[in-house]
């Protein structure tokens, strides 16, 4: 099992992708989304992407294990240099440094594409991730209390923002 490598995805990426997403989904550690999503799906989304919202693949030894993402932030114009993100991790690549590698190379792909900050909204239960982000410099904003309902409970969301 070799390290993670990072690279752009591609419309092949699609399943694993979709597949690491769903895991997200199913655990409620990461995300409000609560539909499945496709492979289908997933390659409309890489092909409707624009170049300054790329998409990466973490893998080892030929296997996707993780992919991340930039994202538009707000459509109107003056928000334009603030980029929300995405990371996303296979169940059993968690904690092995696959999250590292893969917010690692988006900051580097922000700074590259001229943003001014990175935001994130997680939830304050997933340690992981909050320390994941802690360790990248990124400071809590805010909460938004009761943001979403998973399961027929109200969750709670942490505002996150890191200037480049």
């Amino acid at each position: 099992m070799s390290a993670p490598s990072v690279r752009l995805a591609i419309a092949a990426d699609a399943e694993a992708i979709s597949r690491i997403y769903n895991q997200g989904i199913e655990d409620r550690v990461a995300t409000l989304e609560t539909e499945l999503r496709t492979p289908a799906e997933r390659r409309r989304w890489l092909a409707g992407r624009s170049p300054r919202h790329p998409v990466i693949v973490a893998e080892s030894d030929g296997q996707v294990v993780g992919w991340g993402s930039l994202n538009a932030f707000n459509p109107r114009e003056a928000y334009r240099f603030v980029a929300d993100f995405s990371v996303y991790v296979e169940r059993s690549w968690r904690g092995k440094g696959v999250g590292r590698v893969t917010l690692a190379r988006l900051i580097e792909l922000a700074r590259e594409h001229g943003y001014h900050k990175m935001v994130l909204s997680a939830f304050p239960t997933n340690q992981a991730g909050m320390s994941l982000y802690g360790a990248f410099g990124f400071r809590t904003v805010g909460v938004y209390k009761e943001q979403g309902q998973l399961d027929g409970t109200w969750v709670d969301t942490i505002i996150m923002e890191k200037l480049l």
